[in-house]
């Protein structure tokens, strides 16, 4: 079996493996179940209609008026019958596939986030490119292709064997005579012809369709790349309008659509290859059953009605085996999709399993201790080395530096985030809270963004309004839960007073700032680093900043590459 075949198989089994292992798994059998029984009874309301069609045509040309009126009510039955089971085939589908999808976007998400993968992911770029199409897009795609493949396979299978031996005796024996060398009889001539046919078809498009798998795989990439980057633009429309970049932002959002434009014009040459070929193919298997079935009825061995079963059975016979031709295109981007998953899932399970070099230990006493630290970069080059610093419990420390010095890499590194270097750091930390120079508000109301990360139930209006208060935003005090893009409608300055808001409602142990009051004024900085030793108990602070007007503000002062010194 070719390697492209051997990987399909490979990831779809791993793909589907664990939801048909899980708690849901009885759920879901029994809906594939009541799926599969349904379209049994739907091959054999095929199987019975093709037995109507010889008597409704055979009525015709006998001019049996009553059989033929009573064929019709026949008919009027089977298609009530018929409606009914489609339409509930349909609904158990397709509940089935937002089920398996709703299940794996859990999985997905929970393995994405789990040991911050996310983060690792994005510092180390992993080539594993928009996680968010993969969840979002690629898992729909995905269950619905596998079930709608499924299914549609069971159904050629069951198809063909029911209607094989049908059209076996139907057809029966075909005599050719060779003149002086006598004659050659095949039997089950019109079986034999379906076979043959459909296999000249599945050979020639699979090898005129195997181009499309690559094809879909980029041009699914290339979409998400110019999507990802239209949000961007979006989500920093006023840096952009500030820095006048409208012709940069131009070139660099129409250089990636021309990547769309290329690959998909490929894309569309091999289609239109492919459906030249599916065409043709469907074009002459309308004419082949009856051309198979001509030297019978001119013998007139069988009647018209005989006719109409012969091409019936014939075209479900090489429908049903010609599976791969008439779905190609959907097997391709199946693949497709299946490869951007099993990358996605490797990769994150990798971030996962990585053991970070730096040792981060949990402590009692208080404070925190960092001992012979190395911080690299990703590449493995060495930003800073032997870094020692000690902040007792309750202390507050700054520290400073030339930039690209590696202080917020400090940072990352005390919280656990970044996994390049060596060393010790022990900590007390139990409810720590980080305020970034651009803070995250989350999507929803205010009373949300507020509450973020920590979500205590037991916070008041009160506490949030006297929060909102204390840091100078009073004004938004009446909009607690109205939904807005609050990360859009603050401004910086806002958001860094929103986030020590966030420090007065969870009240941490120990605080992480990096430039958190750079967009505000020194007497507002002061103001709200003030507003942290008004804690009931006092957290220990570590801070990165610039400015000569946070020394006061802290006990210590450590100079990264240098010492530590009184403030």
């Amino acid at each position: 079996m070719p390697r492209i075949e051997r990987r399909f198989f490979r990831d779809a089994w791993e793909l589907t493996k664990p939801y048909w292992t899980s708690q849901e798994r009885w759920t879901a059998l029994a809906l594939i179940v009541g799926i599969v029984v349904l379209n049994l009874f739907q091959v054999y309301l095929s199987i019975w209609l093709n037995e109507w069609r010889g008597i409704f045509f055979d009525a015709l040309q006998n001019y049996d008026k009553p059989v033929f009126v009573h064929q019709l009510w026949r008919f009027s039955a089977f298609a009530a019958v018929a409606l009914a089971t489609g339409l509930l085939t349909f609904y158990w589908t397709q509940l089935l596939q937002i089920r398996w999808r709703r299940w794996m976007t859990e999985r997905y998400i929970d393995g994405w986030l789990e040991r911050k993968a996310y983060y690792r992911m994005q510092i180390e770029g992993s080539e594993t490119d928009n996680p968010d199409q993969r969840i979002a897009d690629d898992l729909r795609l995905f269950t619905g292709q596998v079930l709608t493949l499924s299914i549609g396979l069971l159904s050629s299978v069951v198809t063909f064997v029911s209607f094989i031996s049908i059209l076996w005796a139907l057809s029966g024996p075909l005599t050719i005579p060779l003149g002086t060398y006598g004659s050659i009889t095949i039997p089950g001539y019109a079986a034999i012809g379906a076979i043959l046919y459909a296999g000249l078809g599945t050979w020639a498009t699979v090898k005129l369709g195997r181009p499309l798998i690559g094809l879909t795989f980029n041009q699914q990439r290339y979409e998400a790349d110019f999507r990802y980057s239209l949000v961007r633009l979006r989500e920093n429309s006023e840096s952009i309008a500030f820095y006048k970049g409208e012709e940069h932002e131009a070139r660099v959002l129409n250089g990636r659509f021309s990547n769309v434009y290329r690959n998909f014009i490929a894309l569309l040459i091999r289609q239109m290859k492919l459906n030249v070929l599916n065409s043709t193919y469907s074009q002459i298997a309308l004419i082949v059953p009856y051309i198979v079935a001509a030297p019978k009825y001119f013998g007139k061995a069988i009647q018209f009605g005989g006719v109409q079963q012969i091409a019936t059975a014939f075209d479900q016979v090489q429908t049903s085996l010609s599976f791969i031709v008439n779905s190609y295109s959907d097997i391709a981007e199946l693949q497709a999709v299946m490869i951007r998953l099993t990358q996605f899932e490797h990769r994150a399970a990798a971030a996962r399993a990585e053991t970070p070099a730096i040792d981060i230990a949990q402590s009692e006493g208080g404070g925190l201790t960092v001992s012979d630290l190395d911080l690299a970069l990703p590449n493995g080059s060495m930003l800073k080395r032997g870094i020692n610093i000690n902040v007792p419990k309750g202390a507050r420390m700054l520290v400073m530096g030339e930039t690209g010095a590696g202080k917020s890499t400090l940072l990352r590194a005390i919280s656990g985030l970044w996994p390049f270097g060596r060393g010790r750091i022990v900590s007390s930390a139990k409810r720590p809270l980080f305020l970034p120079q651009k803070p995250y508000i989350p999507l929803g109301t205010l009373r949300e963004a507020l509450l973020y990360p920590y979500k205590p139930a037991d916070v008041t209006d009160l506490v949030l309004i006297g929060a909102l208060n204390a840091v100078g935003l009073g004004s938004l005090a009446q909009e607690l839960n109205r939904e807005d893009k609050w990360a859009q409608r603050l401004s910086v300055g806002e958001q860094q007073r929103l986030a020590f808001a966030r420090v007065l409602i969870h009240k941490p142990d120990m605080i992480f700032l990096d430039e958190s009051t750079s967009a505000l004024d020194e007497t507002s900085e002061a103001e709200l680093y003030h507003l942290i030793e008004s804690l009931p108990e006092r957290p220990t602070v570590i801070s990165v900043g610039h400015r000569s007007t946070l020394r006061p503000l802290h006990d210590e002062v450590f100079i990264l590459g240098g010492a530590v010194a009184p403030a």
